[in-house]
């Protein structure tokens, strides 16, 4: 609080006596203290001047001090009046209170101190005043600063999931007796999920699902890395272009992806359910690397999890990945998840969970929208956590 040397304060009252003696109090207190000998002149004064608190005497020829208090507030609501009332002339303080004054005191004052003390609490509580329309000012400024940067991010991550969306593959797609689709519930406006596939020459079906650790942006970031690596390795490196690669491509692709994560030191670790189909032998191999819930394959005999396991990519150096082989019935549809489903079963284990999902896939569901519709995941008001499903069929209309 400033001191009171750097208070200003104008006196108004026609009794030249008392407002000499309440003058000389105050200056030998420290305030800077100014003098109007009625209405008119301490309003001149304080329009000059602008006080930081003014004392009037309420019943004065002329001008009386409810004039003066009422023009006060209209120029300054925030300068504290305090009025001097004659004994009995309760209805005048009354009304000084109703119009804004801060305080009242009673003629004759003897107690300077109490006059003092009255001025001071004035002054304290418009400090508290100001402070408190300041804070509210830069609070308003802060709010509207968060509002434009809030507006600006929310069309930054529209633009991104456009970019995120065209990444994605053309859906659905279907080869001879193969068809493969999916389906992402973001939980943001960007996923840290991501599917892609495609068919290979006229031969091989390739696809994979990551659940990069996170959310947003920057989860999103590795889906769009996670892209372009995988495509250079097609493009470039000709994965799956010969029996030899599609037998250890699964292991590959997770070796060379966990390598070079661990180089760009991007902050994230990922699971991924990667595969790839002959069309012609109808086999299929494929790799685990820290996948929950696991992959379900459902035939007309009923639903289980394939079988694999392997740890996650993007944590230990020298990983290595076991590739899994597997022969196709004639019906089937396998169904991969990534980890945002176990939020939206039923309450229970992940054991509990793992028995509710395979109950409700049992009755293998045709198409991607249906598998969705099974488990609940298309009415979905708000996803709790990103939602990945990818449905590969052989044999079953894809209506």
């Amino acid at each position: 609080m400033t001191t009171a040397e750097q208070r200003r304060l104008l006196i108004i009252d026609d009794d030249a006596i008392v407002r000499q003696s309440i003058v000389m109090y105050l200056v030998d207190s420290g305030f800077h203290v100014v003098e109007a000998a009625n209405g008119q002149e301490g309003l001149n004064l304080f329009s000059e001047l602008t006080p930081d608190l003014v004392l009037t005497d309420l019943r004065m020829p002329g001008m009386d001090g409810l004039q003066v208090l009422r023009a006060i507030h209209e120029f300054s609501p925030e300068t504290p009046v305090i009025v001097v009332s004659g004994a009995g002339v309760v209805t005048d303080v009354v009304e000084a209170l109703r119009l804004g004054a801060s305080d009242y005191l009673i003629k004759p004052v003897v107690d300077m101190e109490m006059l003092v003390h009255a001025i001071n609490k004035s002054l304290e509580r418009r400090d508290l005043l100001a402070d408190n329309r300041r804070y509210r000012s830069q609070l308003e400024s802060v709010n509207k600063d968060l509002r434009e940067h809030l507006r600006v991010l929310e069309r930054d991550q529209q633009a991104g999931r456009q970019v995120q969306r065209r990444l994605l593959p053309r859906r659905p797609q279907t080869r001879g007796e193969y068809h493969i689709a999916y389906h992402i519930e973001p939980s943001l406006y960007l996923s840290g999920d991501f599917i892609d596939y495609a068919f290979l020459g006229n031969r091989y079906l390739a696809f994979y699902l990551a659940d990069v650790s996170g959310h947003g942006a920057s989860s999103a970031f590795v889906t769009v890395w996670l892209k372009h690596l995988v495509t250079r390795l097609v493009r470039e490196e000709e994965l799956y272009n010969d029996a030899s690669s599609f037998e250890q491509g699964p292991g590959y692709l997770l070796e060379v992806i966990n390598r070079e994560l661990l180089e760009t030191s991007l902050g994230h670790h990922l699971t991924l359910f990667t595969g790839v189909i002959d069309t012609h032998t109808h086999e299929m191999r494929y790799a685990i690397a820290g996948h929950l819930p696991m992959p379900v394959m459902v035939t007309p005999d009923g639903a289980d999890f394939l079988p694999g396991e392997g740890k996650a990519v993007g944590i230990f150096k020298d990983a290595e990945w076991a590739v899994f082989s597997l022969s196709l019935p004639p019906q089937f549809a396998l169904i991969a998840l990534s980890d945002g489903i176990l939020e939206v079963l039923p309450e229970g284990d992940l054991a509990q969970k793992e028995v509710e999902l395979l109950r409700r896939l049992s009755n293998m569901p045709r198409t991607v929208d249906a598998v969705c519709q099974t488990l609940g995941v298309g009415s979905l008001q708000e996803a709790p956590d990103d939602i990945a499903v990818l449905s590969l069929s052989r044999g079953l209309e894809s209506a």
